[in-house]
């Protein structure tokens, strides 16, 4: 591995680490190094994610590598169902493990007659060849093809949130108010939130739901595997700024032909307004001198382009230097960019307000308010921080740049 000035894509492993280690009544073992494991957890009590999946994982030496040996793996599977008990054990090789060609799938299916109140499921999207973003996406697609039950539809209608993951920022906080306007817009609650708040028993219920709302491009094909066992329909957009929100819950009274509450949305919407109302005069002004106070983005691409949607669509801000964590992901729009090009990038916007990663924002010297992406580098251990999306999501931002303005003065 080379060296890096800041933290380089995380893998496969990690994507995958991130999207399971938030489901209850659940287990992870991992077959590889033990200090891997302790990286990942350390990590997610940093972004919150407590008292969910527990965490394992086998160790390996010299002589498992060199001729082969899963005998760690089969005691440690045991050790953990007659200790906890989960209703799912999911199996994560490391890179070395990957590597080297052990058959962990083979070895699932032979344990398997062994626990059957445990069912073991195991991933494989761990090597070298598959960034962050690639294991999440198969993760996600591999729980919804293997966990689901064949379910009727709730007698009340409900919904999936799909690709709320420990990995996005600040993600619980998005959540929650995705949750609060569909209860007050629609009246629908949520049936499983996927994966930053669940169990397996509501993965295995997720048939049931009417919608499903998908929240990053990474869900998508599990919202196309749903919708192509259970006929269930589904919505990809992250809603931001006051008018986006409007649109999204337009959007999703088409699909689900409920109706939505024209009162709690009109409220809804005119609190956002007067709230932001006195920042409009100042954005003003940037308009009318848009030097220097470019507004510049760089994160996970759909918060990068929602966040510029709503400043620079609905709010007319300058737009300066923008770019995705993922090369993948990336298009003329909003491009990819390496170390040196990110670095050269912050550099060239001057004093414009800078929405990044904490490691971004720590090397130019800025604070930690405009953190809209991770690496981060301060424990998150208050659930209650306000959210990016939504109507409160609108009125969060527009505070964050009013603010920044201010200071640039």
């Amino acid at each position: 591995m080379g060296l890096h000035r800041f933290k380089p894509v995380p893998s496969g492993r990690m994507g995958t680490l991130w999207t399971l280690a938030s489901i209850r009544n659940a287990a992870l073992l991992e077959f590889g190094c033990m200090g891997h494991m302790l990286y990942g957890r350390v990590f997610l009590n940093r972004a919150g994610v407590v008292d969910a999946c527990k965490l394992y994982s086998t160790h390996i030496d010299e002589t498992d590598i060199s001729l082969g040996g899963t005998g760690r793996l089969s005691r440690a599977v045991a050790d953990i169902a007659q200790r906890d008990k989960p209703r799912v054990l999911f199996l994560l090789p490391s890179a070395v493990p990957e590597i080297i060609g052990t058959d962990i799938p083979a070895l699932c299916r032979e344990m398997q007659p062994d626990y059957p109140d445990m069912r073991l499921l195991s991933f494989s999207n761990v090597g070298f060849d598959i960034g962050q973003h690639g294991g999440i996406q198969e993760t996600l697609l591999q729980l919804v093809k293997t966990l689901p039950q064949n379910v009727p539809k709730t007698p009340l209608p409900t919904f999936n949130l799909i690709g709320s993951c420990a990995d996005l920022f600040r993600f619980q906080a998005d959540a929650g108010e995705i949750i609060r306007i569909m209860e007050g817009a629609f009246g629908i609650k949520p049936l499983c939130v996927m994966t930053s708040d669940t169990s397996v028993e509501q993965i295995e219920q997720m048939g049931g739901a009417h919608v499903n709302l998908v929240f990053r491009r990474e869900g998508v094909p599990a919202a196309e595997q749903l919708q192509k066992r259970f006929g269930t329909p589904y919505l990809f957009a992250r809603p931001y700024g006051i008018q986006g929100t409007c649109e999204w819950i337009e959007q999703l009274a088409q699909i689900t032909g409920i109706t939505p509450d024209c009162s709690y949305v009109k409220g809804q919407r005119n609190e956002a307004l007067r709230l932001i109302s006195p920042a409009l005069p100042v954005f003003r002004h940037v308009r009318e001198q848009p030097e220097n106070r470019r507004l510049s983005v760089g994160g996970h691409a759909d918060v990068v382009k929602g966040i510029l949607s709503f400043a620079c669509g609905e709010l007319s801000l300058p737009q300066g230097r923008c770019w995705c964590d993922s090369p993948v992901m990336a298009d003329e729009g909003i491009p990819y960019f390496t170390e040196e090009q990110w670095t050269q990038a912050v550099q060239s916007q001057g004093k414009g307000p800078l929405m990044a990663g904490g490691e971004v924002l720590a090397w130019a010297g800025r604070g930690p308010e405009l953190q809209i992406a991770n690496p981060d580098i301060i424990w998150r251990l208050n659930p209650y921080e306000p959210p990016f999306v939504g109507f409160r999501g609108a009125v969060h931002l527009v505070s964050l740049w009013i603010n920044e303005a201010l200071r640039q003065q």
